[in-house]
């Protein structure tokens, strides 16, 4: 039986990445924490797939709106960092992510992904799941989608904002809205 993660201690990580500007970098929970800023952390399974560079380039698109909400975004696949700079420099329509307005990070020895309870071991590879942290380390939202479906960028600032009001907030909820 799995684990709950949801209310408790996130898993701490650091992995290599490829940064924004194209250089290679850390990211990593503490620092993010240290920063005050929410954790938006999505895994996906593979570079140069079909599905992947969708919710990417559209997460990427969208990367101000979680800026704005004090958010920090990383996406992280078993792939490696030369990888994930191979495929950013490869253009959107070559199937490519060109520039992304956050960190790709690199899980190659699998820790993080297994930390998450989304690594699919045999294929070592993730499935996409999503975490929404706090900024106490506090795990606050988690979903974990087949990789046959792509994540709802306004879904995800949707369940951020509304997990921000401290508030209750009903089914249907959208920002602006009175909480209960």
């Amino acid at each position: 039986m799995a684990e709950r993660m949801v209310g408790k201690q996130a898993p701490r990580f650091e992995m290599d990445a490829v940064m924004p500007d194209k250089e290679f970098g850390k990211v990593s929970l503490e620092e993010n924490m240290k920063n005050d800023m929410w954790t938006v952390l999505f895994f996906y399974p593979m570079d140069f797939t079909f599905v992947c560079p969708t919710e990417i380039t559209a997460m990427s698109d969208r990367y101000d709106e979680f800026e704005d909400l004090d958010a920090e975004v990383i996406g992280v696949s078993t792939d490696t960092i030369h990888t994930h700079k191979a495929w950013i420099n490869t253009s959107r329509d070559d199937n490519g992510l060109d520039q992304l307005g956050y960190p790709l990070a690199a899980d190659t020895n699998h820790i993080v992904s297994k930390d998450y309870g989304v690594l699919i071991e045999e294929e070592g590879v993730a499935l996409r799941g999503l975490f929404i942290i706090n900024p106490e380390g506090e795990l606050q939202y988690q979903t974990v989608f087949h990789n046959n479906i792509g994540r709802d960028v306004d879904e995800t600032l949707r369940v951020l904002q509304a997990l921000q009001t401290g508030g209750l907030c009903p089914a249907n909820w959208k920002p602006g809205q009175e909480t209960l």
